[in-house]
């Protein structure tokens, strides 16, 4: 069941008289325009100090049953602070804390092509530094009673030539994880070949994202976004699926074409140092 626009903005409208609430954004693939009917709604709650969440609750509870709860800050780790899985009518509604001041600090490093990734519950390979402006540039504004998003995400529609340069030279990560497989290839171990390999692969897809200037969020989906961007190597989606679908059976050759994979994205990004 899909939570129909009439629904989302009225929520919204409620979630932002709560206090420390700025403004809420529609994210994920419906915010980007490209959800299904069964796509989950996230609705970004952009605060300042905390969220008043004995509030939060209390409407959480309200709109979706007695069972209904969400966080306190930090009840989802560091980077993800906080929320609620919420079922409407059916329909899942994430709801998910999202610190404005962080996202100014994590603009303004990204924009001096600065991008670290943060360990975070539920994002294997971490929470980078770009996924905070990224998030607010690829979202619906839906509140926002000040204008500060839109401001923010008017300005974060230009992605940091610094920040394109950083993301695509760290792809030698990439090649050093691939690499280290090799030596890893016949001991039994395929969790682990899998572990070097998936996070090789998906920097490879970081490097060929930001060389389109194509904002990243998170992991999900990564693969197939970073084969849609103009200069990704032909059939790199497949590659990938091949490679790490053969882990098991044949790690070798798992290895091998996912060192290739890793190899086509640094041939076609300049940037990247010989």
């Amino acid at each position: 069941m899909r939570f129909d626009d009439d629904a989302m903005l009225a929520l919204a409208g409620r979630l932002a008289e709560i206090g420390g609430i700025v403004g809420v954004t529609l994210g994920g693939s419906r915010g980007r325009g490209e959800g299904k009917p069964d796509s989950d709604t996230d609705l970004g709650l952009y605060y300042r100090g905390e969220i008043d969440v004995t509030a939060l609750g209390a409407l959480a509870r309200e709109v979706a049953g007695p069972e209904a709860a969400v966080t306190g800050h930090g009840g989802w780790g560091p980077w993800v602070d906080g929320g609620g899985w919420l079922r409407i009518d059916g329909a899942p509604v994430d709801l998910l804390y999202r610190d404005l001041d962080r996202v100014d600090a994590c603009w303004q490093r990204v924009t001096r092509g600065e991008n670290e990734f943060h360990v975070q519950t539920g994002h294997p390979l971490g929470v980078p530094d770009l996924a905070y402006p990224g998030e607010v540039a690829l979202s619906r504004v839906l509140i926002d009673p000040t204008g500060e998003l839109a401001r923010r995400r008017a300005e974060y529609q230009a992605y940091p030539p610094a920040l394109a340069d950083t993301v695509t030279e760290g792809i030698w990560e990439a090649e050093f994880l691939a690499g280290g497989a090799v030596k890893v290839a016949d001991r039994g171990d395929p969790a682990y070949v899998a572990l070097l390999l998936s996070r090789a692969l998906l920097l490879a897809a970081h490097a060929i994202c930001a060389r389109a200037g194509r904002w990243v969020t998170n992991e999900k989906g990564l693969i197939q976004v970073a084969a849609a961007q103009p200069g990704a190597p032909a059939g790199f989606a497949e590659d990938v699926q091949e490679a790490l679908a053969a882990v098991v059976s044949d790690p070798a050759a798992a290895i091998s074409r996912a060192r290739a994979v890793v190899a086509s994205v640094i041939h076609t990004s300049p940037a990247v140092p010989g």
